[in-house]
């Protein structure tokens, strides 16, 4: 089943973003085909304010685990994350 995962930015934390950026690239990466789509939320100004990461898991507690051991989850970044079963219907590659 796939997941996305809606992260959104503390208030002011675009520097604790950057600081974590390479290992949370680094993480997304180890995921494998486990994850399907990811990239981040920007403002106005092309700053960025959160991030959309779509992955696959077996349930909602394993998405949430998952979302737990982002390297940005653990620098305290996120104000919040919301976890929500997803249905890719359209350009979805798996199915083409």
């Amino acid at each position: 089943m796939l997941f996305a995962l809606i992260c959104t930015d503390k208030p002011g934390a675009l520097q604790a973003r950057l600081d974590n950026r390479d290992d949370h690239i680094a993480f997304l990466k180890a995921m494998g085909d486990g994850l399907k789509a990811a990239g981040p939320f920007l403002d106005d100004d092309g700053n960025m304010t959160g991030s959309l990461v779509v992955i696959e898991a077996s349930n909602r507690d394993e998405a949430l685990a998952i979302s737990e051991e982002d390297p940005y989850a653990k620098a305290g970044l996120f104000e919040s994350v919301e976890i929500r079963p997803w249905n890719w219907v359209v350009k979805n590659p798996e199915t083409a």
